[in-house]
């Protein structure tokens, strides 16, 4: 297990855990450690933003809590829900034997709305935990959530506190590790941004790529490293429907790896591109528009 009391430390901890980083965004990872404000990591998808928190869980040996947010994303879901069928159970149960108090189901009603019977969902787990150090809360893609839990979520990160109603008030007694990610499919609102630190993600250059491939892909050449990343690069300065993210360079090279390939060359980008783009006509476009430039202009960027 690493500790984060330096940007030096963050840096190694970074390095440790094979996330390439610029040195800036360990300065903002520090920050956010020593002042215990959430981050918030922007960026095109595919960049890194949640393996960010994945590496700070690993490296900080902490337990990584995931809310994934998506359209419809509720307070049910996020925060807690009670555990129905199991309530039903106990009431069913409880009237068999007859022991309601006073036969008025009162003691019952008690006893379905206690912890026992309580789902607690990450915001609460993140809360709630007090098993050692804090954890780490990964609030993903919150752009993809509606904007009334946007405004919730305001509430949890400004107390990190919640009431349940039927039990009382749960209170983090040592604020979890926050990081909050967003794609910018739409603007997030500028009260959530005020509690965090900011910090964008962008693509990185060709070097920085090989690095991240050569790190995370075994047994890799470094030449076949650098003619990916560029080749990925250059599709990215291309109108296609989904451009790849570092996660598809890193998939992409491990095939290439398995294919026994020490370079590229146009036979194989045409036959494997499929690791890299997703939709059909974006493999259609790359396989029969300006291919060959492409392939050249790639290889002139991994000589460079």
């Amino acid at each position: 297990m690493s500790t984060a009391r330096s940007i030096e430390d963050v840096e190694k901890l970074l390095a440790d855990e094979r996330y390439v980083a610029d040195r800036d965004l360990a300065v903002t990872i520090f920050l956010a450690l020593k002042l215990e404000k959430p981050l918030f990591l922007e960026g095109e998808a595919g960049v890194g933003k949640t393996e960010v928190a994945k590496v700070l869980a690993a490296g900080l040996g902490r337990r990584l809590i995931r809310l994934q947010c998506y359209e419809g994303l509720d307070v049910g879901h996020a925060l807690y829900e009670w555990n129905y069928a199991k309530q039903i159970l106990h009431i069913r149960l409880a009237e068999s034997r007859a022991k309601a108090d006073d036969g008025s189901g009162a003691g019952v009603e008690r006893e379905i709305f206690s912890p026992s019977f309580l789902i607690k969902r990450p915001l609460l787990q993140a809360i709630e935990d007090d098993e050692g150090e804090p954890a780490v809360l990964l609030i993903d893609e919150i752009d993809r959530a509606d904007e009334e839990f946007e405004a919730f979520l305001l509430e949890i990160l400004s107390d990190f506190q919640v009431t349940v109603p039927e039990i009382g008030t749960f209170t983090a007694k040592r604020r979890p590790i926050v990081v909050l990610t967003s794609n910018r499919t739409r603007e997030v609102h500028d009260a959530l941004k005020r509690r965090c630190l900011y910090y964008w993600i962008d693509y990185p250059s060709v070097e920085r790529e090989a690095s991240i491939v050569t790190s995370k892909v075994p047994g890799v050449d470094e030449r076949l490293a650098r003619e990916a990343s560029a080749y990925v690069a250059a599709l990215r300065t291309e109108p296609f429907f989904k451009v790849p993210g570092i996660a598809e360079t890193i998939d992409w090279a491990a095939a290439l790896v398995a294919l026994g390939k020490t370079s590229l060359d146009e036979r194989t980008v045409a036959e494997t591109i499929g690791c890299v783009l997703k939709y059909q006509e974006d493999v259609r476009r790359a396989r029969e528009t300006n291919a060959s430039a492409r392939f050249e202009q790639s290889r002139r960027a991994a000589r460079a």
